[in-house]
């Protein structure tokens, strides 16, 4: 007899698992033979049985069970006599676990029952017998596990297989998923929007905002999936945005488990995404879907790109901040993305700079320089290519803002008819049901109400919806918009036109830049999205220069004309000449006075052209005794030799050159005074 007193005398042991959650939820009968066991150990003598069922939905293959692990300690501490199982390999499904079980039982002397039989781990027979039961239930679970998996990958590389569908389809036959006509336009809505803001975020934000609600699916319920509506969370718009289904592909294998040691223990991560060169299958074209291969694709750039931190050359999302190249900038010396920092009085001053001390700060820094000037080559290269483009762009966008206008009224109009929908099976419900059955009749009256009360809050809202939408575009403002259209240089400087506006069209025509600086020069090389290339030039300022500097034209201007007339007439040439100030002012006397201070500029004194020798215009046809006309056709034939800076300027004569007799004899003989016999007759002095 394998069963002694001293068996006996220790406890009984019964362990209990199921390997799934499925099992738990449904297989009780094999649930209830385990719990049974007990019976049976008092049957066979045992007054102390322990029942061990913390394993209860856990895998058997090697995973952590903190059931087994108490009855390894219960056995090692000499308290087991005996340990009872359905069947042995329901102990264990790894060799790992079964051998140890195996050698504690044979160290304690504890036997090992079943419904086979009762086994001794230390006589060598049931040892060998028990070994081979253990291997052979291994070798067992692998062939299942093995022709199941490639069952599921046949029927998969045939795009049939379908464990759920991704609301927004229906399942038509076994296996055939086909567009849900009821949800076509709250789906297709999520993608508008994409195509529109380019981010996952902004989406969502929006979509919250207008209190918009999207269907889905509760996994919790089981059976058939019945289709709800909540607002939106990120994660819903993101797993919308990246499920290849809804561009008409089927995917399988998109996701993986990994297996990982913790504790000595093997652990199995499940749901880790792969590569799409890891999937599985992919089947592109294998039914209607709510965009395009070529649009998803893009979409997956673009939310690629958006993230942050995800590799050297990620543009990262659209930000605030006045920099507009943010994200596609790359040193030309060492190819890192340039980074973006802020500074000045209102934090509003924008700078480039490579990144190369960060992962390498015994490194020397690559390139660093303003943004202000290469902001300003590059939106202009961008709106005088997109400058015919601009029409079509400003009729573009009043069709959108009457098109979006009517989105949110849709969708909620959707809402209504589902909701009224609802009302109505309710009532119907209702009818049906036997007025002696009260507590029903009572439950079927309550749904009603919720439902007509979830109809009356849709129509409401609808109802403030279209009291609230915004009128139609008057022809003024439409004409407004085309203008703008063909005027793009002013609507890209618009004061409307934020920086992140001015972004996301910078984004969409342009793929990289690359800088690389040379002396006082920025060299930009412009990577379009069509495949082109644009080479810019642009200097850059030596240090100790701000921003708010004049150019190098204006400051020679007025460093020659200090030489020539007093402010207030510096002043007046610049206004005429169309020069600003560093601050896109006009001039004034006094500005033009603390310009000189600044730069160290001498103020015109009274006499300086007498002592340089010079005259003016005036002062020469005095000395010639003819007009100032006169004088000016003869400088312009050549015959006077004079200056002038610039258009505008007073003219430069040196006094030497008046005073030559040939001058004076010339002089002599031209005609003086008026052409005409009136005495009322007079001219102008023209420069």
């Amino acid at each position: 007899m394998k069963i002694t007193s001293d068996h006996l005398a220790r406890g009984a042991f019964i362990y209990i698992r199921q390997s799934t959650v499925d099992q738990l939820a449904n297989n009780h009968e094999s649930r209830r033979r385990q719990y049974g066991l007990a019976e049976r150990a008092r049957a066979l003598g045992w007054t102390d049985v322990t029942v061990i069922d913390d394993d209860l939905g856990r895998s058997g293959s090697g995973v952590s069970r903190p059931g087994f692990e108490k009855l390894l300690s219960a056995i090692c501490e000499g308290r087991v006599g005996a340990v009872f199982a359905i069947e042995v390999s329901r102990l264990a499904r790894n060799g790992r676990d079964w051998h140890t079980l195996i050698e504690f039982c044979g160290l304690v002397g504890a036997v090992i029952v079943d419904e086979d039989g009762i086994y001794e781990p230390h006589h060598p027979n049931d040892r060998l017998l028990l070994g081979m039961k253990g291997t052979m239930s291994e070798l067992e679970l692998s062939l299942l596990r093995a022709r199941s998996m490639e069952a599921l990958k046949q029927k998969a590389r045939r795009g049939e297989l379908f464990f759920t569908v991704a609301v927004g389809y229906v399942k038509m036959g076994p296996d055939k998923i086909e567009m849900d006509p009821d949800l076509r336009e709250a789906i297709g809505l999520v993608f508008t929007r994409f195509a529109e803001m380019q981010s996952i975020r902004q989406v969502f934000l929006s979509l919250r905002s207008d209190q918009i609600a999207l269907p889905y699916i509760n996994p919790r319920i089981s059976g058939q999936q019945q289709v709800l509506w909540k607002l939106p969370v990120y994660t819903t718009v993101s797993n919308l945005l990246t499920n290849p289904v809804y561009a008409g592909a089927y995917a399988f294998g998109r996701t993986g488990s990994r297996t990982i040691i913790e504790n000595g223990r093997k652990r199995i991560v499940r749901g880790r995404r792969k590569d799409r060169s890891d999937w599985a299958v992919l089947l592109v074209d294998h039914h209607e879907g709510y965009l395009s291969w070529a649009d998803f694709e893009r979409n997956q750039r673009l939310i690629a790109d958006n993230a942050n931190g995800k590799g050297m050359m990620v543009r990262g999302p659209v930000r605030k901040g006045e920099a507009l190249l943010a994200g596609l900038l790359r040193c030309g010396q060492c190819g890192r993305r340039l980074l973006v920092g802020y500074n000045g009085a209102k934090g509003d001053v924008g700078r480039y700079k490579c990144d190369a001390t960060r992962s390498n700060p015994e490194g020397d820094p690559c390139i660093s320089f303003g943004a202000l000037r290469v902001d300003e080559a590059v939106g202009a290269e961008i709106v005088r290519l997109l400058q015919p483009l601009g029409v079509e762009a400003a009729i573009q966008a009043i069709a959108q803002r009457e098109h979006q206008s009517g989105e949110k009224q849709r969708q909620i109009e959707l809402a209504l008819e589902q909701a009224r929908y609802e009302a109505t099976r309710a009532r119907r419900q209702y009818d049906t049901v036997d007025p002696e059955n009260r507590l029903v009749a009572h439950e079927l009256e309550r749904r009603w109400n919720g439902a007509l009360a979830a109809v009356r809050a849709l129509e409401e809202e609808l109802e403030a919806l279209v009291r609230q939408r915004p009128a139609a575009l008057s022809a003024e403002e439409r004409q407004r918009l085309l203008q703008m259209g063909a005027e793009l240089e002013a609507a890209w400087h618009h004061p409307a036109a934020t920086a992140v506006t001015r972004k996301r069209i910078i984004r969409v025509v342009l793929r990289e830049v690359v800088a690389h600086v040379e002396g006082d020069q920025i060299h930009l090389l412009l990577h379009w999205q069509g495949g082109d290339h644009t080479r810019l030039t642009v200097r850059k300022n030596r240090r100790g220069q701000t921003r708010w500097s004049v150019e190098p034209e204006t400051v020679e201007l007025i460093r020659a004309c200090a030489r020539l007339m007093p402010d207030k007439a510096i002043a007046g040439l610049l206004n005429r000449a169309g020069k600003r100030t560093c601050r896109s002012n006009g001039w004034s006397q006094s500005r033009v006075r603390g310009f000189r201070n600044t730069h160290g500029i001498a103020v015109y004194r009274d006499g300086e052209w007498a002592e340089r020798g010079e005259v003016t215009l005036t002062e020469a046809a005095g000395m010639l005794n003819l007009s100032s006309a006169t004088v000016l056709r003869q400088i312009a034939a050549g015959i006077i030799p004079a200056e002038q800076y610039c258009k505008g300027a007073p003219w430069v004569i040196k006094r030497r050159d008046i005073e030559q007799s040939h001058l004076i004899e010339h002089a002599d003989t031209c005609p003086n005074g008026p052409p005409s016999s009136n005495l009322d007759q007079k001219t102008f002095a023209f420069q």
